[in-house]
């Protein structure tokens, strides 16, 4: 493996400064890969950087690569946190990647402007992530497969693109599989429903009793599964306006409700710079996590250096064959930002928006833009503060907030991120869900394990389980983490005579051992995350602290094989010391994972955490036990976490904030009904 013969990569404005020894890398067509600034350190890789870091890993490795990641791999914080416009830094990408055909990643270090590769590391067995890819293939093997064609057709069912839809779910656990469908392969599940026309809802229509197990390395389809006919529902059951009878309840009822801000937006946003109101953070973005916000800082003091979502799973509570299989890591094994949405002005964002593509890899390494993939506006937020008495006329001020969002499709599902920065120095996350529950035909007992929503169509319970890192930075990078319990003493006793006391208890979490935290309803716990060496004008330190409103525990035994690969999320707070490779919860490699990797590995060296840089991993979800009101399509169902200045600012910070009145607002006149 060598660097030699790799061309000069093209320099981003505001980039690095490029060594003087080099040559001009081949030039590039600007309309598919045009020249973006880089005014960051954080900022994601441009369609040129991503491009060339493919060209530079291809030439070192001398293989046919398919690539899982490209992205940037960003400076130290010390840098970071050094850096002023204008000043240069070294442009690094980290990659991860697989040689065709074979299992076993490597992972590189790329130098992009010296066209280096710094560090590759091979990490034997690791399998790729499910990509668009891959379902081609699977659908070419499909059309070549006499047996699967013959099993169709004894249902009544074709085998044709248009009206037969195929969808990779990983398998999840194979110590029960045969070894020619595991040594050597990456086996995905391939399930199977019935579409009637192209725009039919095919989720209304499972194709039960019959999958195949396709290899993601072979291209070959390793078995198919028939274990007997059950009748496939044929009654159509649609969302898309004119394809089913309308609701008597239109809402062409409804008046117009206009949200206008005629004088302009009041956020400020520098190439992916975002300032609003007493806010200032950076948008980044990746291909397997989505939004990813950076160096968050309130009144310019610090409060997070880096929030996003980096995992989900989805297990499924059905004990049988092959639906007990699934527990999809969606983020680890799918992709949360390659799934982002292009969002659509006026209905998934409404108001006065600002949007920001994001460009992520292909599998061939190159570049692929998503228009619009991330959405930035304000909103009203109702009432900030208010108080009246009788000496004086009523005081109240009006509260909105920054929102920026992205909306996932991964599958059946989709999932709406939502940031959303508060003027009182609060910062919350909603995650919505909605899209389609994922279905099934009769199986045994099912009325035990799901709920019938349409003739013959099934939904099962499970559940959706996320992990929010929170790299958190409260006035600096050295914090302590404080779990508060509220407490009572005895009845009667001395401090508690009539019964009526209660009081905050506060606990350090010292090392990363002690630091594995469950939810207690009983002591109404929540966890405070505080800079000791940062004081308020009481002389207490400066702290956010979060209570865990929306935690979920998984329902499957730990001792399972899905257990097992659900490790982290039996506990709702972990805390580790900070280490820039640490990035996945759950592991690296989610396909085929065991669970022994991510946040039970890292914990196990017990490191210190009090008075130094730590990342919190809080554990959040919906418990989703099917109705009837979620076909054929599910209303928005929200879970989410929020973080409280506590003793961060020495009153409310909000006293400042001018009246407001609405000069639009109207009474309505006469009866309204």
């Amino acid at each position: 493996m060598t660097n030699a013969g790799i061309g000069r990569v093209a320099v981003v404005a505001n980039q690095v400064n490029p060594p003087e020894q080099t040559k001009p890398l081949e030039k590039q067509s600007e309309k598919d890969h045009p020249v973006l600034p880089v005014t960051h350190p954080l900022d994601p890789l441009t369609p040129l950087e991503i491009t060339a870091t493919a060209k530079i890993v291809r030439a070192y490795s001398g293989f046919d690569t398919r690539f899982d990641a490209i992205e940037v791999l960003t400076p130290p914080k010390s840098q970071v946190r050094s850096w002023q416009p204008g000043l240069p830094w070294r442009r690094m990408a980290w990659v991860s990647c697989f040689k065709r055909g074979e299992l076993g990643a490597y992972n590189a270090q790329v130098d992009i402007a010296r066209e280096k590769v710094l560090q590759w590391d091979h990490v034997p067995d690791a399998r790729p992530m499910m990509t668009a890819m891959d379902i081609v293939n699977i659908r070419k093997a499909a059309q070549g497969s006499e047996k699967l064609r013959t099993a169709l057709t004894k249902r009544g069912v074709k085998m044709d693109t248009e009206y037969l839809q195929i969808e990779q779910w990983p398998v999840g656990h194979t110590h029960d599989f045969p070894n020619h469908q595991v040594s050597g392969c990456a086996p995905v599940a391939c399930y199977l429903w019935e579409r009637l026309h192209n725009l039919d809802n095919h989720y209304a229509h499972p194709i039960e009793g019959l999958h195949f197990i396709f290899d993601r390395i072979s291209c070959e389809i390793l078995e198919v599964v028939d274990t007997g006919e059950v009748p496939v529902p044929k009654s159509p059951v649609n969302y898309r306006p004119g394809l089913e009878s309308p609701s008597p309840h239109s809402t062409a009822e409804f008046k117009p409700l206009t949200i206008m801000q005629p004088d302009g937006v009041s956020f400020t946003l520098e190439n992916r710079l975002l300032k609003w109101y007493r806010w200032q953070m950076h948008i980044g973005f990746t291909y397997r996590e989505g939004i990813a916000i950076g160096d968050i800082r309130f009144d310019n003091r610090p409060v997070l250096y880096d929030a996003r979502i980096a995992e989900m799973a989805v297990p499924y509570g059905v004990p049988h064959e092959p639906h007990n299989r699934k527990c999809v890591f969606d983020i680890g094994e799918a992709g949360f930002g390659c799934n982002a949405n292009e969002l659509q002005l006026g209905c998934d964002c409404k108001g006065a928006i600002e949007y920001l593509d994001a460009w992520v890899h292909t599998p061939s390494g190159k570049a692929r833009l998503i228009k619009n993939a991330i959405c930035i506006h304000e909103e009203d937020c109702g009432m900030l503060w208010k108080h009246s008495d009788h000496r004086g006329p009523p005081e109240v001020r009006r509260a909105r907030r920054l929102v920026v969002s992205s909306i996932h499709t991964v599958g059946n599902y989709e999932y709406g991120c939502f940031w959303y920065f508060m003027m009182d120095g609060a910062i919350q996350f909603e995650m919505k869900a909605t899209g389609i529950i994922n279905t099934t035909g009769k199986t045994h007992n099912a009325e035990k394990w799901g709920v019938e929503v349409s003739s013959g169509v099934w939904g099962f319970i499970h559940q959706h389980l996320f992990t929010a890192k929170l790299d958190m930075a409260v006035d600096g990078e050295s914090n302590t983490v404080v779990e508060c319990d509220t407490l009572r003493d005895p009845l009667g006793s001395t401090e508690n005579p009539h019964g009526n006391a209660f009081y905050i208890h506060e606990t350090t979490l010292a090392s990363e051992k002690q630091a594995c935290r469950s939810r207690d309803n009983q002591k109404m716990r929540f966890w405070k995350f505080m800079n000791p060496n940062a004081k308020n004008s009481m002389g207490r330190p400066t702290a956010y602290k979060l209570e865990p409103v929306h935690s979920v525990t998984p329902m499957a035994w730990p001792e399972s094989s899905v257990g097992k690969r659900l490790a982290c999320y039996y506990k709702d707070l972990w805390v580790t010391a900070y280490d820039q490779h640490q990035r996945f919860p759950c592991g690296e490699f989610m396909n085929q994972s065991t669970g022994e990797g991510g946040l039970v590995a890292w914990t196990a060296a017990d490191r210190p955490l009090t008075n130094t840089d730590v990342v919190v991993w809080y554990n959040f979800g919906l418990h989703h036990a099917v109705r009837l009101e979620d076909w054929p399509v599910q209303p928005c169902v929200s879970t989410g976490f929020t973080l409280h200045p506590t003793g961060f600012f020495d009153q409310n910070p909000c006293l400042d904030v001018e009246p407001e009145k609405d000069l639009h607002s109207v009474k309505v006149k006469g009866h309204c009904c």
